[in-house]
């Protein structure tokens, strides 16, 4: 088992990303923002990134998968599409073939 413990709450890691969030217009970069905060509330900036990140996974999650999943499936009704007119064009040919192969005397 290990020795370390979470000593902070998920409500505090919600509330740490949202003062991120609020006050990133008041400086230059998102990092600015991340590197000022956490000395007030008692983390590391490094704890803070990795909470936004998490937080921006969490968020993005089911659209992405979602915007996934449409991406996917318009490929696969393409491809079926696709394999559908090869098998119609298949089936005329080896129809075609058949008839000629008929016409032929000695056979």
């Amino acid at each position: 088992m290990s020795a370390t413990r979470n000593k902070f709450s998920p409500e505090f890691r919600d509330r740490a990303v949202r003062i991120v969030d609020e006050h990133r217009g008041d400086y230059p970069s998102e990092w600015a923002a991340m590197k000022s905060f956490p000395g007030k509330i008692g983390c590391t900036t490094e704890t803070l990134r990795g909470w936004r990140r998490d937080e921006a996974s969490r968020r993005a999650g089911p659209a992405a998968q979602a915007a996934n999943d449409r991406e996917r499936l318009r490929l696969l009704e393409r491809e079926g599409k696709e394999l559908r007119r090869a098998k119609k064009i298949l089936r005329k040919a080896s129809a075609y073939i058949a008839m000629a192969g008929l016409d032929r005397p000695g056979r």
